[in-house]
């Protein structure tokens, strides 16, 4: 008998994507959520996923051989409080993904605070130029797959190791299930203040982490962060591989980057060297590059194998994404939620386009940001944006307003219909546009674009 999972939260980005590889590994697979709407519900439809809208419990009365529960569930849920007084047998996402699909594979992780989607796109597309035809389990959908997990056909499988949570009943980061033999740690900085009180219970669940990495793999890490330093510092039993950025390095380097990080050398410890030109912009999307090099090296593949996928990538969805230019006015879709990611993005498109003005359009949508946590960070984290747009949909601000000295050009909403009306007057000819959300901003960059073409046809 076929044996079946039901998955609570299936719309997320992670369930979403745990959910396929479910279905491709043989199960039935049904789900509830209280979003179920397109791209997510159309693509779980399309691979014979069953999809409930709303967490009633008679949604599990049908039996399920396991139910695999979201980590935005809670205790007091009436469909959670259903499984616990029914003694239902029930998993977390993670430690179901890491029982029935990451057990007996070389896992390459990716975690850090940012640059975890790129870098997990980026490794499975090198591992996939290189014939190996990797399974992963990426956070977003890189354009050289235009999906978000499959299981592969070989003992390679590449996950994006997030430090959130697992589940109500499970408080360990959920990378700490997936027991890596390679691991990029990109970067460590203080997030999710809705979960950790202080960035030394982020340093104890990556020991934690780092805990589980075997004497035989590889720790890839840059050569200069403090917070890795930090972890490190707690104890480690694996082969630690730095990289860098020029100078006189006897590791993995990066040398004659280009301004907007477009072109670029890799050079190996042992002297070899490789010229990079992709499409790719940013300088932190260098740092991406060389770590996901290096673990693409750890598992045996060339230099020059790697050089030629990286100058393949395309990329990945809502990562500086480009969506529309109307009338010469360029418009960028792109995750950025936290001040170094923000810095980073509009350092690139400062970068890339140095006489072009930037209106940069910001979503307080995470736990930290609306918490006010990131502070005065945010404020200088714009300082290459020529006008600053920041919206919050409660309609309360939670801290914006009241940081010290906001730029004179910052703006602040709490409705999207207003941000396209009063940006439609503001941009011209030249101007990039660009939206930095973790969430969907309300559509904004849609509405934007049929506001900027209903001004043209008029």
């Amino acid at each position: 008998m076929e044996k079946s999972v039901h998955i609570l939260g299936v719309c997320g980005t992670f369930m979403g994507s745990l959910a396929i590889l479910a279905r491709e590994s043989g199960f039935s697979v049904s789900g509830s959520d209280e979003n179920v709407y397109p791209p997510m519900s159309t693509q779980l439809r399309s691979s014979g996923i069953k999809l409930y809208d709303g967490y009633e419990p008679s949604n599990l009365e049908a039996r399920n051989d396991k139910i695999i529960v979201g980590n935005a569930m809670t205790r007091g849920q009436p469909i959670i409080e259903h499984i616990l007084d029914k003694q239902y047998d029930y998993t977390s996402g993670p430690a179901w993904l890491a029982d029935n699909v990451l057990s007996g594979k070389w896992v390459l992780a990716v975690s850090g605070t940012h640059g975890k989607t790129t870098t997990s796109s980026l490794l499975a597309w090198i591992l996939e130029f290189a014939n190996l035809s990797p399974g992963f389990l990426i956070g977003g959908v890189p354009l050289n797959f235009g999906l978000s997990a499959r299981l592969g056909e070989s003992d390679y499988f590449v996950v994006e190791a997030d430090e959130y949570d697992t589940a109500f009943f499970d408080k360990r980061s959920k990378f700490v299930h997936y027991h890596p033999k390679t691991l990029i740690i990109n970067n460590i900085e203080y997030d999710h203040a809705d979960i950790f009180p202080d960035i030394e219970s982020i340093y104890k669940q990556f020991h934690h982490l780092i805990r589980c990495v075997p004497s035989t793999g590889s720790i890839i890490i840059p050569s200069e962060d403090s917070g890795i330093s930090a972890v490190l510092e707690k104890g480690c039993w694996t082969p630690v591989e730095r990289f860098a950025f020029g100078g006189n390095f006897s590791g993995w380097n990066a040398y004659s980057v280009n301004d907007d990080g477009s072109s670029f050398f890799i050079s190996d410890p042992n002297g070899n060297a490789a010229e990079i030109k992709w499409k790719i912009k940013g300088k932190h999307n260098v740092q991406n590059a060389m770590a996901a090099a290096i673990a693409a090296n750890h598992v045996g593949i060339s230099l020059e194998v790697i050089a030629n996928a990286i100058c393949e990538f395309k990329g990945v969805k809502r990562r500086l994404e480009f969506i529309g230019n109307i009338e010469g006015i360029s418009i960028y879709d792109d995750f950025a939620h936290h001040p170094t990611a923000i810095a980073s993005t509009l350092e690139t498109l400062r970068s890339s386009y140095p006489t072009r003005k930037i209106f940069a359009l910001i979503e307080l949508r995470s736990n930290t940001m609306k918490a006010g946590i990131h502070g005065n960070s945010l404020v200088a984290s714009v300082e290459n944006a020529d006008s600053v747009h920041w919206y919050e949909r409660t309609g309360e601000w939670s801290g914006i307003q009241s940081l010290d000295n906001p730029s004179s050009s910052s703006y602040f909403y709490t409705s999207v219909d207003k941000i396209v009306t009063d940006l439609s007057k503001r941009v011209s000819e030249g101007d990039i546009v660009v939206l930095m959300s973790n969430g969907d901003f309300d559509d904004a960059g849609a509405s934007i674009i049929n506001a900027l073409e209903q001004g043209v046809s008029r």
